[in-house]
């Protein structure tokens, strides 16, 4: 199997280690032989990595990686099979962390007979935000998306875009430590997606972590770690200069094809 040339510490077959943060400082999230299975389909085998705090970390795979089933189980809205996985220090399925977690699904996750505000009003006080701040922070967030233009519009009257767009804005509403975002940049315009990368880096110099799967291995060369997903196995994972050097390819994609090749070639 072709791998990430950093150096790396293996507790499975296809286990890596993302990154280090500081020596005091636990990772933002942290998996161990992560298994899911669905029936007679197994949805993540053995998945291993930290991921250290204040970075963006892209997980990247064809549909049926496994990449929306990790951030799932990462989130406890469904149960591994197998394995361990902790989120911002506690083991999951821990409620004490889910409002430090903003998640935008890959699903639209807004509520179409309302308003853009009021559904932004709607979800932040389930995370009991109140007052003056938080009007501000509707606003905030409205302006990042570009939407504060259409904040009275009923979402059913927005376009598949924006409505994706509401969804980013509610999982920012909180301010969170770590974002999980499954694929946020489907059907945003090139600009507004270089409006959102910038602001992504403000986050990780805040010391905030993003979490993201995405299907465009451009979007790779951004992230400061990516982790190539096939099948449910981690393939290989690291800045993605190295991960693209260490395979010998001339781009991401050519990267991620002879991944999958060595792979197969592997279990023959």
């Amino acid at each position: 199997m072709v791998t990430a040339s950093e150096p790396s510490t293996e507790s499975s077959s296809n286990a890596h280690l993302v990154g280090t943060g500081a020596a005091t400082d636990r990772p933002a999230v942290s998996t161990r032989d992560l298994t899911k299975r669905f029936g007679a389909v197994t949805a993540l085998t053995r998945f291993t990595m930290e991921v250290p705090r204040g970075v963006t970390l892209g997980l990247l795979g064809p549909n049926g990686a496994g990449t929306t089933t990790l951030l799932r189980i990462l989130l406890g809205l469904t149960a591994p099979t197998a394995g361990r996985a902790e989120v911002l220090g506690q083991v999951v399925p821990s409620r004490s962390v889910l409002g430090r977690i903003g998640y935008m699904p890959q699903e639209l996750a807004t509520y179409t007979d309302l308003t853009v505000e009021e559904n932004l009003e709607l979800f932040g006080r389930l995370y009991g935000l109140r007052g003056a701040p938080f009007r501000a922070r509707i606003a905030a967030v409205l302006d990042l998306v570009r939407l504060e233009d259409r904040r009275r519009s009923v979402v059913a009257e927005l376009s598949g875009g924006m409505r994706r767009r509401v969804s980013f804005a509610a999982a920012l509403l909180s301010d969170p430590e770590l974002l999980l975002l499954d694929e946020p940049t489907v059907g945003v315009d090139p600009q507004l997606r270089a409006d959102f990368w910038t602001y992504f880096r403000r986050l990780n110099a805040a010391g905030k972590t993003i979490l993201m799967t995405t299907h465009y291995m451009e979007e790779a060369t951004h992230c400061d770690l990516v982790a190539f997903v096939h099948g449910g196995e981690l393939l290989a994972q690291g800045p993605p200069a190295s991960v693209r050097a260490s395979s010998g390819a001339s781009t991401m994609d050519d990267a991620f094809l002879a991944l999958v090749r060595a792979k197969q070639a592997g279990s023959r």
